[in-house]
């Protein structure tokens, strides 16, 4: 056993193609949303908040995610670009966390992301003043049925406000479960010439 628990998982490397072997196996072995990811922001003040959203692209210049920039992450997000990511995957026992500054994606790719989701999801973004208050569901249900009724027979008209973010990381840390809460971690760091260096964590 004490061989065994000594081999190192988590080598040190390219931290973005380990989470691509990580993200591929948790694709193939998680039974629901194996793309969810908590996004942490934090106020002006300093005051976090934290929430599930879906990773919908990834690669060398980081993780993009969609959203409503009039929702309270998007202001808080406009206040500070600053964010976290955590990734957990249940049934693989492993999690990575991902620190780094946001920037909105391109309008073609907001615009290209949008019409491919299902005409509903469309509509139910032209609908929602996400994280308004509201004051009865019917009210949100009208407001969807209106604009149902008017982009009928035609493209549905992606709001100003509703775009993507792209996190490039500055820091990744990998954790995967281990016997008898033997954990391991590594933490990964990017200098300013994109080099990445690593250290092992306790766990």
């Amino acid at each position: 056993m004490e061989s065994e628990q000594a081999r190192e998982v988590i080598p040190h490397g390219d931290p973005l193609a380990l989470f691509e072997t990580w993200y591929e196996e948790a694709r193939a072995s998680e039974p629901n949303d194996s793309n969810a990811m908590a996004l942490a922001t934090a106020s002006p003040e300093g005051r976090p908040s934290v929430r599930m959203v879906l990773l919908k692209g990834y690669g060398p210049d980081g993780f993009v995610f969609y959203t409503n920039g009039h929702s309270r992450k998007g202001g808080e997000i406009a206040a500070n670009p600053h964010v976290a990511l955590l990734f957990h995957w249940k049934s693989l026992r492993r999690q990575i966390r991902i620190e780094g500054a946001l920037a909105p994606v391109s309008e073609a790719e907001a615009e290209a992301y949008f019409h491919s989701r299902h005409r509903d999801s469309q509509l139910g973004a032209v609908a929602s003043d996400q994280s308004a208050p509201l004051d009865s569901r019917e009210t949100f249900l009208a407001r969807y049925e209106e604009a149902r009724a008017r982009f009928e027979g035609g493209e549905v008209e992606r709001p100003r406000h509703w775009g993507g973010y792209r996190v490039v990381p500055e820091a990744m840390e990998f954790w995967h479960d281990r016997p008898y809460r033997l954990h391991e971690r590594r933490r990964f760091v990017r200098d300013g010439e994109g080099t990445w260096s690593s250290t092992l964590l306790y766990p």
